[in-house]
């Protein structure tokens, strides 16, 4: 997708860069492929895993965005130089179905700090619902590269709020990395018109349809009941 522009009281800015990084055939892919095919996703293990190793192709594509310096590395038998990410990061997720997800980014940026949110959708009348975050623990995020990670991007709104409520709790970030494996094409519409530059939205794939309920077609189903298994 190119980059467009945000016009805001006749200020032009660039919005929100998206990489989707399942255009290009790798072994992605299949990851992907498994998660969404109904008979091996009953296996919640496999599911648990390739959202994981989802996690880690995300983390390494987003690593070559970091700020790199060379550092001086004492080996047993002499000096080696070695340029390593300099950028202070704070991995975040959604509860509870981004968990797998996180786990896989965490695994590769392990000197990472960790934030958690609670979001779900309040049902109103019809269709009608709004986005309840009611809890939230997280790290100063002032001035650091926050990378939040949820597995499913429906309509948006979850990922709105929770970079909003993480902004009011932990101050504003230097770069924010949204990752969303399996998006819709009007989620990922609206969010351009909401961020700026300021945030990259990574994924994997891209689907035509959203239900009136909100739901992603043809999506995965529900990631969270896939992972840890069905709720009340």
């Amino acid at each position: 997708m190119e980059n467009s522009y945000i016009c805001t009281s006749n200020v032009i800015f660039e919005a929100m860069k998206v990489i989707n990084i399942g255009q290009n055939n790798s072994v992605l892919n299949t990851f992907i492929a498994q998660m969404r095919d109904a008979s091996i996703q009953k296996d919640s293990l496999r599911f648990r895993t390739n959202l994981e190793r989802v996690g880690q192709i995300f983390a390494y594509e987003i690593s070559k965005t970091l700020d790199y310096s060379p550092k001086e590395i004492a080996t047993p038998l002499g000096i080696a130089t070695v340029s390593t990410y300099d950028t202070p990061l704070v991995v975040a997720t959604i509860l509870r179905a981004g968990l797998p997800l996180h786990k896989g980014i965490q695994d590769v940026f392990d000197n990472s700090e960790t934030a958690f949110l609670a979001a779900f959708r309040k049902y109103g009348k019809g269709d009608y619902f709004k986005i309840r975050a009611d809890y939230c623990t997280t790290p100063s995020i002032e001035g650091k590269t926050l990378i939040l990670a949820d597995t499913m991007l429906a309509t948006g709104s979850s990922i709105e709020v929770a970079v909003n409520r993480l902004k009011e709790e932990a101050g504003n970030p230097a770069h924010i990395h949204l990752v969303c494996p399996i998006s819709s094409v009007y989620a990922v519409e609206q969010l351009s018109k909401k961020f700026d530059d300021s945030v990259t939205l990574w994924i994997a794939a891209e689907d035509e349809e959203l239900t009136s309920h909100g739901y992603i077609v043809p999506g995965l189903g529900d990631a969270g009941d896939l992972a840890y298994g069905g709720k009340l």
